[in-house]
């Protein structure tokens, strides 16, 4: 088979999503327990099904535990895994082995086999997800950064990674021998070519990668995002994922060219000069991709908006290249990986960024979890909790921290910063992350390490990710600086609040806000999705913003506070404009006629009808009810509705002011006599409200004349409503159900004459 073929062929195994992140080496392939093809796929399914509820719930648990969700989706694989849930069979047919045949792989793991935890039908759509993963991060480097904080974040991005690699590397090699028996011939090895195997070259790869995820939302919370130790950790972060993919790329280099040279024959001993050679490739393969992409991400970019109209087809075919230089990497003898990154970093400054994003979010919402989900479960729990793993992990991951701490806090030193920045820079730099995770999937799939070894690059990358943010945290906490010569007082980072209605507002607005920023030229980089933490950056400024509830949060200088309050009142402009065209048709005298000449009683059908106006059955019931205004009436209501359910509402005040301003936003005022005015608030723990019908007293064309309505007509019922603002209650369906009752003639006469309680609510029972 010529060359041109086999390139050929491999960029279709790229885009088809390959089985597995490299050659699986000497690993047997997964078993095949001889069922039909249609058995294989509905197996399929339903793993893939198991899997996306199993990862998302482990997503949210981790969540709330203010962890990546990336640690819960992969606690989530490790528990429905073949090795755990997932080994439990059920029945006599074919789940009688588990959902992941868990069963039978203990079956012949206990008779001596080797073979994948995973299917290659399913471990192919994990490697989809790593590709889509690793070209997402491309896209989200900070090209500029890169480039501006080459010095200081090179100086740091190599010490952390060289040294991180020694340490993980000279760990495998001296404890791996003493805790696994297969282990045994790397004492037997010299040195430096024992270093050279594939377990210690990927335990030391692993070691290398950085997640800033974590960190950035530290440095936010803390207001250091704008540091001087804030700037180079991010800038040290970008340089470190790029130099850890340079050495794998130069790590998979070696161990193809030692397995060649074991193929051949070839006499014991290493070959230095042959190794680096290996390395000079590698590195070379990976700066000339990069170098001839950036170069021409201007007229990849022009091309597929000349050819491709659409925002999606643009994003999908960027997104298919990225699958081609997947697959020419691999081809190369590096990882598919690799591949992925230097397309999206190619793209990165182009105005396509933010579009291949925005389309590829729910691709990569749908794929990443299944991806990680898969990772969880090729760990065998059994030997994961192990004594050897557990005390073999425990001193790697040790030195893993330790030498991250070292690594980047020497340069820093070097570099202006006291020993406490460097320890602060140091300490930003230990969490591990996604990339980590994917290097030590390539190592297995690949047959370079095996379970155990897994299993603790997993256990270091929890342990980091968890110990980093409280280390941090201590670090900043005196006030001290961190830099030999601080800058001036006047140019320190300060942080503005803007305090919006709603959580769902303040998104708006922030999307609103970047968006405005990357108009101008800023490049905008989200640093932590989870977070909602964006970078902005455009020459010396450096603006960070971040979502919290209901504010937004903005860390800058005095000198970017102009520019920020001026992207500020562009939004604010933009976004009442937008408020006005909305509610202008929908107060106009169209709306009352429409809603005149719409059929009444066809919102709900009638059995639903019963079953809403349940909520009403508790409802306070106000007949002869007295207010002098609009305000008072609510006020007076909400009141009474505290009073009788206390528990309900636990701060009335605050319930109050949610309905008015409700209110002041659009009154509620229906047609034929009918108000509906509600609120929501954290004081309201459940669905609550009443139903007062207004005492006219002799004042006929009614008692609340700035209660506005659609049709004119005088206010005589109000039906008032009161819910929690994150709670999912059936308010629409309750406004339809009352207003089917009381918008007929018959209905609103006789809830009018009602004169008790009691006569109301036999008045619903009957509705």
């Amino acid at each position: 088979m010529n060359k041109s073929r086999k390139f050929i062929l491999s960029c279709l195994f790229a885009l088809c999503a390959g089985f597995a992140f490299a050659s699986h080496g000497e690993t047997p392939p997964y078993p095949n327990f001889g069922l039909p093809r249609t058995e294989e796929m509905m197996f399929l399914v339903v793993q893939i099904g198991v899997i996306i509820f199993a990862a998302k719930l482990g997503g949210m648990g981790a969540q709330k535990l203010k962890l990546p969700s990336i640690l819960g989706e992969l606690a989530a694989g490790i528990v429905i895994g073949p090795w755990a849930l997932g080994g439990i069979g059920f029945g006599d047919g074919i789940f009688a082995t588990g959902i992941f045949h868990g069963g039978a792989l203990r079956a012949l793991a206990a008779e001596g086999n080797a073979f994948d935890a995973t299917s290659p039908e399913l471990y192919g759509i994990a490697t989809l997800a790593s590709i889509i993963l690793l070209f997402l991060s491309g896209l989200e480097t900070n090209l500029k950064m890169f480039l501006k904080y080459s010095l200081v974040g090179s100086m740091v991005g190599l010490g952390g990674v060289m040294v991180s690699f020694v340490f993980g590397d000279v760990c495998a090699v001296v404890f791996l021998p003493k805790f696994f028996a297969h282990f045994a011939p790397l004492a037997q090895m010299p040195f430096g070519q024992a270093m050279t195997q594939a377990a210690p070259l990927y335990m030391g790869i692993m070691s290398t990668a950085t997640s800033v995820g974590i960190t950035a939302r530290i440095l936010s919370e803390k207001k250091k995002m704008d540091s001087e130790e804030g700037t180079t950790i991010m800038a040290g972060a970008v340089i470190d994922d790029v130099l850890g993919l340079i050495v794998l790329a130069i790590g998979n280099g070696i161990i193809a060219s030692t397995m060649a040279a074991g193929e051949s024959g070839a006499a014991s001993g290493m070959d230095w000069g042959e190794i680096g050679m290996v390395a000079v490739k590698a590195f070379g393969v990976w700066l000339g991709a990069t170098v001839i992409g950036v170069f021409a991400a201007r007229y990849i970019a022009k091309g597929l908006k000349n050819f491709f109209r659409s925002p999606v087809v643009i994003a999908t075919m960027a997104f298919g290249l990225s699958m081609v230089l997947a697959g020419f990497f691999e081809y190369m003898g590096l990882a598919m990986i690799i591949g992925a990154y230097v397309m999206g970093l190619s793209l990165s400054r182009t105005d396509l960024k933010h579009t291949i994003q925005e389309s590829l979010d729910s691709v990569y919402t749908f794929l990443v979890p299944i991806f990680f989900c898969v990772m969880g479960m090729m760990v065998d729990v059994t030997q994961l909790c192990s004594a050897p793993v557990l005390v073999f992990g425990a001193i790697y991951t040790v030195l893993a921290i330790a030498a991250k701490v070292l690594g980047c806090m020497v340069p820093s030193l070097f570099c202006g910063f006291n020993i406490l920045g460097g320890l602060r820079i140091g300490a930003g730099m230990v969490p591990r992350g996604e990339v980590a995770l994917i290097i030590a999937g390539i190592g297995l799939s690949a047959g370079y390490l095996t379970q155990e070894i897994f299993g603790i690059g997993i256990m270091m990358t929890l342990i980091t990710t968890i110990i980093a943010p409280p280390a941090l945290v201590g670090l900043f906490a005196p006030k001290k600086k961190g830099v030999r010569h601080p800058k001036p007082s006047a140019s320190d980072s300060r942080e503005i609040a803007f305090e919006l209605s709603s959580p769902e507002v303040a998104d708006y607005i922030l999307n609103k806000l970047v968006a405005e920023f990357r108009t101008e030229g800023f490049f905008t980089s989200l640093l932590s999705k989870a977070d909602n933490i964006w970078e902005i950056v455009m020459d010396e400024m450096e603006i960070s913003i971040r979502r919290t509830d209901k504010q937004i949060l903005v860390q800058c200088t005095e000198a970017e506070e102009a520019m920020l309050m001026t992207a500020w009142m562009e939004v604010a402009s933009q976004v009442n404009d937008l408020a006005k065209s909305i509610s202008k048709p929908m107060r106009s005298d169209a709306m009352g006629r429409m809603l005149k000449d719409t059929q009444r009683g066809t919102a709900l059908k009638t059995g639903n009808v019963r079953n809403i106006l349940r909520y009403v059955q508790g409802f306070v019931m106000l007949p002869g009810f007295k207010a002098e205004n609009k305000e008072d009436a609510i006020r007076k209501i909400v009141a009474a509705i505290a009073k009788e359910n206390p528990r309900h509402v636990t701060d009335v005040e605050a319930a109050t002011q949610a309905v008015l301003k409700r209110e002041a936003s659009m009154p509620t005022g229906l047609d034929h006599g009918i108000a509906v005015p509600h609120g929501r608030d954290k004081s309201v723990t459940s669905i609550a409200g009443a139903v007062a019908i207004l005492d006219n007293s002799g004042k006929p064309g009614g008692i609340l004349p700035d209660y506005e309505t659609i049709d004119k007509s005088p206010v005589d019922i109000i039906v008032l409503t009161l819910a929690n603002d994150q709670a999912q209650i059936p308010y629409l369906q309750l406004m339809s159900a009352i207003s089917r009752v009381l918008r007929t003639d018959e209905g609103y006469a006789m809830l009018a004459a009602c004169k008790s309680v009691e006569g109301m609510r036999r008045f619903f029972r009957g509705a």
